[in-house]
């Protein structure tokens, strides 16, 4: 989805322009063949308690979307009302206070940089055009999350238009309970953020990545050394694989070894990624890179750059594990021999949570994340690649301990998200809140 330009508009279906304008919402660049009867693009919150108030006068069931990159096109229904929150996209910061406000529309690179020089930080998405709308409501596995915690956990409240049109202040004192279901419903959640409060944090001193680049045939040994290490592994490293077909400075399959860490002092970033370094595979490696100063925003533009290209076809899938890697290995050697063609990757990300997480609705992760990438370009080909992804983690599933809804693909397999407990609360929640289903939910049931 690109910045939007210009005051926003309203498109009913059988106007000119508005399958191209609904179809421009998505970062993905498959047309689901879905489509809304009324399109609004608001520009400020006024809009949307208008918009909300008559989609309940008209009956519409109501989509959101703020920065279009949900893999499954999770806001493309077909009927109701979308309303595009991408103009709402201001930064207001506080350094003193060290806290933010910022609009659902906000990408994540412009509060990075915003942040940057002001000296503060936020764990934002790690894709620069992410926009913290859905980021904030699903988690938010951003920059640095490991050491600071989930995006979602540093959002202290947050101004939210309910089903009956009102606008209401979500926080620990106000409205606790929409403030719960805020932290983790992800596209389930009834209502509309029109603002998030943020509490910020101190820049990283340091901020560098490590990288080394395997050939395919060495996957199992560095899988099997990334498993062992893993739970050794600093916080403040960012520690993944990425299985991908066209590996950096190669271009030939294989496993792509990063390392990104964020610490106070270059002593302390080459302490945490010394593993790197000394791991008893690295002989083998095909390119070894030095540990090297990479600004967020960079490694951001660049990630985008090679395995994020916008209109490409996608299908995505997850899962949680804490498996046995043995057991996991013949998963992770098919993911790498039926891997479509470049850009499509798979990513192992080592997450080893290290501390008890807040009371809200987020409540699923183990100690290592796996999400799979298929993406192509062409139309003809969606047949040919668009059940890959969910094909391979549908394989693996029974080794999991369900999925997290950044890469959810809910439309095509359901899979739990959220404990059962936290279900059941979230469910009584929407129905005090929005007992009309006046909002969409997720594209199946868990």
């Amino acid at each position: 989805m690109k910045r939007p330009r210009g005051k926003g508009a309203t498109l009913r279906r059988g106007d000119k322009g508005f399958d191209a304008a609904v179809l421009a919402t998505s970062f993905s660049g498959r047309d689901p063949g879905r489509r809304p009867d009324i399109y609004i693009q608001a520009n400020k919150d006024a809009d949307v308690v208008a918009a909300v108030k008559l989609a309940r006068e008209q009956q519409h069931r109501i989509s959101l979307c703020s920065g279009g990159h949900s893999w499954a096109q999770n806001h493309l229904r077909d009927g109701g009302m979308l309303i595009d929150l991408s103009r709402l996209n201001a930064i207001v910061i506080d350094a003193g206070a060290r806290t933010a406000r910022v609009g659902p529309g906000c990408w994540s690179i412009d509060l990075d940089r915003a942040l940057k020089r002001v000296g503060l930080f936020f764990p934002v998405a790690h894709a620069p055009d992410v926009c913290l709308g859905g980021f904030l409501l699903q988690g938010g596995f951003g920059w640095n999350s490991r050491a600071l915690g989930l995006a979602c956990e540093s959002v202290v409240g947050l101004d939210v238009v309910l089903a009956d049109g009102t606008q209401v202040h979500a926080s620990a004192e106000q409205n606790a309970d929409l403030y719960w279901a805020a932290r983790g419903a992800g596209p389930g959640f009834f209502g509309v953020v029109t603002t998030f409060h943020l509490k910020l944090h101190e820049r990283p001193k340091v901020t560098a990545m490590i990288m080394q680049v395997f050939h395919e045939r060495w996957l199992e040994d560095v899988f099997t050394w990334a498993h062992a290490i893993g739970p050794s592994v600093s916080s403040s490293v960012e520690f993944q694989l990425l299985i991908t077909p066209k590996t950096l400075f190669t271009g030939k399959p294989g496993v792509e070894v990063l390392a990104p860490v964020m610490t106070s002092s270059w002593k302390a970033a080459r302490e945490a990624t010394a593993f790197i370094r000394q791991s008893p595979v690295r002989k083998r490696a095909s390119v070894s890179t030095p540990l090297l100063p990479l600004s967020t925003m960079r490694m951001s533009e660049g990630a985008a750059q090679t395995h994020f290209p916008p209109k490409m076809h996608w299908c995505v899938d997850n899962m949680w594990t804490d498996a046995p890697i043995a057991d996991l290995m013949p998963g992770l050697r098919k993911v790498s021999d039926t891997l479509p063609p470049a850009p499509s990757h798979a990513l192992w990300l080592n997450w080893q949570p290290n501390r008890a997480r807040p009371d809200m609705a987020f409540s699923m992760e183990a100690g290592f994340y796996f999400a799979a990438y298929g993406e192509w370009r062409h139309a003809e080909d969606d047949a040919r690649y668009s059940t890959w992804a969910t094909d391979r983690i549908s394989e693996m599933a029974h080794l999991g301990k369900g999925i997290q809804l950044a890469d959810e693909n809910l439309g095509r397999r359901k899979a739990r998200f959220m404990s059962d407990t936290n279900h059941g609360r979230l469910e009584q929640i929407r129905a005090h809140y929005d007992p009309d289903g006046r909002f969409n939910s997720y594209m199946t049931a868990p």
